[in-house]
């Protein structure tokens, strides 16, 4: 059914112009940031932080909806914590911060000992 769907919305929309055929296609296809971001977190899955590191930066500099940037910036402090560099590791918590200031870690990454301290004074602004 979503096929049919999807095939009539392209149809109907093509007498249209370019501008709604190219939010269709992007509705469908993922951003070069994404797939980029995609491409980080699963180097970062993988134990590949430095790849992983430039992959998200990357991501992050190819342009991001609010959510994946916060994700992008949550996974660089991630990186820069395990690989004992507090102070990017806060840097990347602040950037997160200020897309979205009630952000928050899951529980299990909240009780991290090596970034779970390192957010809280990021959130706590010191």
């Amino acid at each position: 059914m979503s096929r049919f769907l999807t095939i009539f919305v392209l149809f109907a929309l093509s007498g249209c112009g370019t501008e709604p055929m190219r939010k269709v296609q992007s509705f469908f296809q993922p951003s070069k940031g994404q797939a980029t971001l995609s491409t980080g977190l699963k180097q970062y899955e993988d134990g590949q932080y430095a790849e992983s590191l430039r992959s998200l930066q990357s991501a992050i500099q190819q342009g991001l909806g609010d959510g994946d940037r916060i994700t992008a910036h949550k996974h660089v402090a991630f990186i820069h914590c395990i690989s004992n560099r507090q102070r990017q590791c806060r840097d990347e918590f602040r950037k997160a911060l200020t897309v979205d200031p009630k952000m928050e870690l899951a529980p299990a990454e909240k009780d991290h000992p090596g970034w779970g301290p390192v957010f809280e004074s990021a959130k706590a602004g010191r």
